[in-house]
This record gives structure tokens, C-alpha cells and sequence, in this order.
């Protein structure tokens, strides 16, 4: 390195000065340079990913159905306010935050931060559980907290909701009583020497490097058994947490509980009541083509390569703050394209997914708000889990959720034991199989990052082997499966910090990969 700048050049002779300057110099033309360098890759990057943009979307055009758009009713101020008012209700009322720290930090998706400040400070009313959001122009939103359905936004006007709320109780006895995983017991026997416990230590302290990663939960197992873990400041182990499009993957798993007990199959037609009218293009889109994300639906998602703010409010989003019969919404909108064509991270799937559970559990006459708990959380241990509804208590598990970073952790080991749990299989054969391989819409794309909703490590997005695959909400929620080190890795963080905690993730995954050896088989 020093050769390369010339100091080996100067002559024994040179002043202290002249050395300084020259020093000054060279250290000067090469800091120019970096920059210069830094500027022209800046530029590739820039021009690769419009390449790569400009791809997708003249491959989706060549593929386009000739199916008008109609977007969402209503004003996205209004959808706005009521995603402001979910948000503080959950925050409030689930998680236990502080309202102002809430305003300020928490979910930013569904109420864009810019557009808070336009509306009037939210009402909170502590005995009748609720949130008010009021707008300049008189209309008011709010979100009701509705036990164990969560908070449910309102529709304008109205005082109620269109469901029966149902109290869901778990029948696990307390988990002070029952040892990890089923309970909260941790082992006392020292961990084996193959692992790096000191290194596992600094890993989860790197998840909390800095007040700004806002980092609220972090947990680590290894071969089920949990390694290390860390919340925030007055949080918990049992605290339930946003988060966000992790949800996603619960959705998945929960079709995957209903396809092992012989509800449904992978390749069969969606049997989507609005699909029925003969002739209607949609009634071909199987069950695994909206588990891919590529059932072709036609709407529009800020993630979508041509997205334009400019054409009006995302239906991705009204899905969750429309305050309408989300089930029915997303049934009604047409085909863009081909199902297995195109791969869109678009929420009409997920919620056409949980249209299907809630179709397979009340056909059987069974109560489906209850229907996650007994099938599935009782079975592994979560106790914590909120899944919220629309008005006409539909699950909208594409992102209105909340559990603790424990029991994000147990449903990761679901995933790491192939399904299986304590001797019983809750998912069927293969199925861990399909939602971690690439979906062939996306791989058609180009985009080894999408499976069965689930995201993959494709690309090496993240610093962990490829193989590895997770579940992912907005704000830098995760849930990671790393097979090749029986790691399960989980972070749930406030909305603002996700940038700060993205590096910090980066940093503690890092570690991690040298504190846990790769299994034998490897």
C-alpha cells in the first residue's frame, strides 16, 4: 500500500514539512479518487437496477391481460387516518408503548410519518379501548380494540363491527411451568463447546449497537434450544410485538395445517366462490400459485417495479386500512395476468389464502376465529399471538399481527424440524420444501428471492448461506431459517430504526455464522 502512494520515493533528505505536504498530497488525490470511483459505481448500480426494472416490466406487459384497473374508493387521507388509528390502538393496547413514543416510531407503513402531521393528535379513550383520529375536514377514524381479535378499524360512521368477536383462549398451562419450547423454562446445563457462546453474546448485543436500530426483541436458538435474546427497554420475552408481513408466512402455515388434514392440496383450483361463473380466467389459479405470489390479480403495490404514487392510493395498502370486507375485495379484482406468469409481492394473495382457511374450517363447522390457537399455537407453544380482523372479522395476517419474539422463534422451528413437532406432524411432507424453493414466476424474472410466503437469502441479500429463507415484515421484522446451522434467528424492531437495525441484523448474523458450526451433513 505504501509503495502504491510513492512514500518509499521520498529522499532522506526531504524537510518535515515538504513531507507533510506531500503526504497531504497524495492522501488528497486519493480520497479524490475513492469519491470519483464511489460517484461511477454509484452510477452502475443506479443503472443496473433500472436495467433490471426496465425488465421486469416489459416481460409483465408482454404477458398483460386486457383487464381494466379500477382503484380503491375513497380518500387517501381518510385511509390514512384509519391506518394512524390502528396502529396507535395496537400499540397502545396490545404492545403496552407509550403513545407519543408510538406516534412518533411505530408503523409508518399504513400511515405514512409526513402525512401524521397533517392530522390531529390521537384521542385515546383507555376504558372504552379506543383510538380517534381526527382530519381537518371533520371525519373522524377510529380503531377499537376487540379483545382477542386486536384493534379492528371502524367503519366511518359506524360504532360496530359486522362479527361476533371470539375469545380466544389458549389451553396450554403456564408457560413458567413448562420447559422451552412448549414453555418458558430455560435448561441449566451449559451449552455444548462446539458452540461459541461469547461470540453468540456480542451477536445479539449487535442487534442493539445503537438507540437508532430501535431494536425491540432479539432471539436465538440452535437446534431448538435458545442461545441468547434480548428486548428493549420495557419489554419482555411474552411482550407481542408489530410485525408486519411475518404474518404472511403465518398465513402459509396455517394453509399448510388445513393441506395436512386433507381441507385442501397444493395444485388444485382455488375454489374462490367469485371465481365460480363459468368461463371466469381466474377459477385456473391453484392454491400454490397464490402461495408464490404470482395468482395474477390485478393491483397495484408500492413494491410493484412500475409503481406510480402519482395514479392514487394502493390497493396493497386499502387492504389494510379500507375498513371493508377485505375477502371480498380482493376476490372481486380481475386478472392482470396468467396465474405462474408473474411473480408481484401483492396483498390480494395472502388474503385470498386466509379467504380459503376461513372457507375450509367453517365448511367443516368449526369456529374459525379460534381455529389458529387450537390447530396450531396449542401445538407448539405461542401463546401470544394477535391476529386482527377487518370489520367483518376476516384474519388480515398479511400484516395486522402481533407475538413475541419467542413465539416467532417457535414457529421458525416448526419450519427447522421439516413440520414436525415433538413426534407430531403439523404440515404436510415437502412442505417446508415448497415454501423455501424459488417460485417459478419469480425465477422467471430473475429474482431468486420468493417462495412460498416466505422470502429466500437467493441473492445473499443477507450474510448467512443462501439456502437460508425467512419470514419478513416492514420496519426489518424478521424471522430466519438457517437449515445448514440449525439456527433460528429472530429480530422485531420499532418501524423508524429498521435502517439502523438492518445494519446491526447484518452484523449480528456476521457473528453468528462464526459462533455456530454447520451441521455434519453439510
Amino acid at each position: 500500500m505504501h509503495d502504491k502512494t510513492g512514500h518509499s520515493q521520498r529522499t532522506p533528505g526531504m524537510r518535515m514539512s515538504q513531507l507533510s505536504t506531500a503526504l497531504v498530497a497524495i492522501v488528497a488525490f486519493q480520497t479524490t479518487a475513492v469519491i470519483t470511483l464511489s460517484a461511477q459505481q454509484q452510477t452502475a448500480q443506479q443503472q443496473a437496477a433500472q436495467s433490471r426494472r426496465d425488465k421486469l416490466i416489459a416481460r409483465a406487459k408482454s404477458f398483460e391481460l386486457p383487464r381494466a384497473y379500477v382503484p380503491p374508493p375513497g380518500d387517501p387521507m381518510v385511509h390514512h387516518a384509519a391506518g394512524f388509528a390502528k396502529i396507535m390502538c395496537s400499540a397502545i393496547f396490545i404492545t403496552g408503548l407509550d403513545p407519543d413514543s408510538a406516534a412518533e416510531n411505530v408503523g409508518h407503513f399504513t400511515a405514512p410519518y409526513e402525512e401524521r402531521a397533517k392530522m390531529g393528535k390521537p384521542v385515546i379513550d383507555r376504558v372504552g379501548r379506543t383510538v380517534k383520529v381526527a382530519l381537518p375536514n371533520g371525519v373522524t377514524r377510529t380503531a377499537k380494540q376487540l379483545g382477542s381479535q386486536g384493534c379492528v378499524t371502524l367503519p366511518i360512521g359506524q360504532d360496530s363491527v359486522q362479527f361476533t368477536p371470539v375469545q380466544v383462549a389458549s389451553k396450554l398451562p403456564d408457560a413458567s411451568t413448562q420447559l422451552w419450547p412448549m414453555g418458558d423454562r430455560l435448561p441449566t446445563t451449559p451449552f455444548p463447546k462446539a458452540l461459541d457462546s461469547a461470540k453468540v453474546a456480542q451477536a445479539v448485543n449487535a442487534a442493539f449497537d445503537s438507540a437508532s436500530q430501535m431494536t425491540a426483541a432479539f432471539v436465538v436458538t440452535w437446534k431448538g434450544r435458545l442461545i441468547g435474546e434480548r428486548y428493549g427497554a420495557g419489554l419482555t420475552a411474552s411482550t407481542p410485538l408489530e410485525s408486519w408481513s411475518m404474518g404472511k408466512s403465518l398465513t402459509a402455515t396455517l394453509m399448510g395445517v388445513l393441506i395436512k388434514q386433507g381441507v385442501y392440496t397444493l395444485s388444485q383450483p382455488a375454489p374462490i366462490p367469485e371465481w365460480k361463473t363459468p368461463g371466469d380466467p381466474r377459477a385456473k389459479i391453484r392454491i400454490a400459485d397464490i402461495l408464490h405470489m404470482s395468482s395474477g390479480i390485478r393491483i397495484r403495490a408500492p413494491q410493484d417495479p412500475d409503481y406510480d404514487p402519482s395514479l392514487g392510493y394502493p390497493d396493497h395498502v386499502y387492504l389494510y386500512t379500507g375498513s371493508v370486507n377485505s375477502f371480498k375485495y380482493a376476490a372481486t379484482r380481475p386478472q392482470q395476468w396468467r396465474p405462474n406468469t408473474v411473480g408481484r409481492y401483492r396483498n390480494t394473495d395472502p388474503v385470498l389464502i386466509n379467504y380459503l382457511i376461513r372457507l375450509g374450517v367453517e365448511k367443516r363447522g368449526e369456529e374459525y376465529l379460534s381455529f389458529p390457537q387450537r390447530a396450531l399455537f396449542d401445538k407448539i407453544g405461542i401463546r401470544t399471538m394477535v391476529m386482527e380482523t377487518d370489520p367483518f372479522g376476516n384474519f388480515l395476517t398479511q400484516g395486522y399481527e402481533f407475538a413475541s419474539g419467542r413465539d416467532w422463534a417457535r414457529l421458525g422451528n416448526l419450519y427447522l424440524q421439516d413440520g414436525v413437532w415433538n413426534g407430531e406432524r403439523i404440515l404436510p411432507a415437502g412442505y417446508t420444501k415448497f415454501v423455501s424453493t424459488l417460485a417459478p414466476a419469480w425465477k422467471a424474472d430473475s429474482r431468486p428471492i420468493y417462495g412460498g410466503f416466505f422470502w429466500i437469502n437467493g441473492d445473499g441479500t443477507l450474510p448467512v448461506p443462501r439456502e437460508a429463507y425467512y419470514m419478513a415484515g416492514a420496519g426489518g421484522q424478521t424471522t430466519l431459517i438457517i437449515p445448514s446451522h440449525d439456527l433460528v434467528v429472530v429480530r422485531l424492531g420499532h418501524y423508524k430504526g429498521s435502517q439502523a437495525g438492518s445494519s446491526g441484523f447484518d452484523r449480528a448474523l456476521t457473528l453468528l455464522m462464526e459462533a455456530v458450526p454447520r451441521r455434519n451433513n453439510r
